[in-house]
């Protein structure tokens, strides 16, 4: 009888160990996915480049003295003629009087001379004088003449030096912050001799440099274009924030040589600038588009493995079962890869967590656009 709890307890372990438990299915899992798009394609290189006015006029100190007067705000707005500086014009304007003084002593000889000649020409035709004192009294009127025109060239030399001491803007434009101040020596180095400069910045010149591979494929197509009559291929500015200017720019001078240094050459572009937003002194980048594929095949850059210098992508097959797919680049484009062979447009390639996925893995696709984090 003690036997008998064993014997059930040993049953009840035997009949629960002969239940199987059946598996538990699980769901694919979700990954998103995108198409492979085809579309033309211009293959863009960027120049770094340095923004210039479209006029930069120094404003120089071309009479030496001291600064009396600053007569703007600087980082304003000026207009063509408005007085900028003024220079300590008393020392010139002694120079003017000096002048003045020689001019009318010399005017006082003239006047001499021309008294002796009229009194010696009614002389001379009675002949009560000689011919000798008669040709010396109109030499010495030629002189006298001369005297004065030189005399009044001094008055002249002097009042344009005095009217140096108001220095007045050449353009209406930008202007900046000055390079001397009120009391300071200036017109002579290493004193300041560029007070400031001036600007117009309603467009902006775009200087940069090409290697001669690059000078050649975009030169030939601006000569093209130049030759018919026709403005040549947009260029687009790309500011320090990553940004994309919104005014298109075009090609207007190309240097004379390549530079022997450095292989490069200075190419010149010109961008409308009506809001002023850029401003001299800049850097940039110029995206200029090198040659133009017509339909080729894009591919975002994420959704590419490299492997020892193999390219990778997982393509979506039959039943959602993923396959990995050997592709061949031809190049960067912005943020995708230009696809020489591998696949085909409208596959449908996995575009996030890559790390996640493998080989024959079957999924449940979520297909999402591929947003370009470059602007047009």
């Amino acid at each position: 009888m003690k036997k008998k709890p064993i014997f059930i307890l040993l049953a009840l372990v035997a009949f629960s160990c002969s239940k199987t438990t059946e598996p538990i299915s699980q769901a694919p899992p979700e990954v998103k996915v995108t198409p492979v798009v085809s579309q033309e394609v211009k293959l863009e290189k960027d120049f770094v480049a340095q923004i210039y006015g479209k006029m930069d006029i120094p404003i120089r100190a071309r009479t030496e003295g001291f600064l009396e007067g600053i007569h703007f705000q600087e980082g304003r707005m000026v207009r063509k003629g408005d007085l900028l500086y003024t220079v300590d014009p008393d020392p010139l304007k002694e120079n003017v009087n000096t002048a003045m003084s020689q001019l009318a002593e010399a005017k006082v000889s003239l006047t001499q001379a021309e008294n002796d000649l009229a009194r010696y020409e009614p002389l001379a035709e009675i002949n009560a004088i000689s011919k000798k004192d008669l040709d010396a009294a109109v030499s010495r009127k030629k002189s006298a003449e001369a005297m004065v025109e030189a005399a009044q060239s001094r008055v002249n030399f002097q009042n344009i030096q005095l009217g140096y001491t108001s220095i007045k803007s050449p353009i209406s434009g930008l202007i900046g912050k000055t390079n001397a101040k009120v009391g300071e020596f200036v017109g002579r180095d290493p004193n300041p001799v560029i007070l400031n400069t001036v600007s117009i910045i309603d467009s902006v010149r775009v200087e940069f440099f090409l290697s001669e591979n690059d000078y050649l494929d975009l030169f030939r197509d601006y000569q093209e274009h130049h030759n018919k009559e026709q403005r040549a291929q947009a260029l687009r500015l790309i500011l320090a924030d990553g940004s994309v200017f919104n005014h298109e720019g075009y090609v207007d001078f190309v240097n004379r040589q390549i530079d022997t240094n450095t292989g490069t050459i200075l190419i010149q572009a010109t961008f409308p600038n009506p809001e002023s937003l850029i401003r001299p002194g800049q850097f940039a980048r110029v995206r200029a588009a090198i040659s133009t594929v017509p339909d080729g095949i894009l591919v975002p850059q994420r959704a590419v493995n490299e492997f020892q210098g193999r390219f990778f992508v997982f393509l979506v097959g039959e039943g959602n079962k993923l396959t990995q797919r050997e592709v061949k680049l031809t190049g960067p484009y912005r943020d995708y890869f230009l696809i020489e062979s591998g696949v085909s447009p409208g596959d449908k390639i996995v575009l996030e967590g890559l790390q996640k996925v493998a080989e024959g893995l079957v999924i449940q696709p979520v297909e999402v656009k591929f947003e370009s984090q470059f602007q047009d």
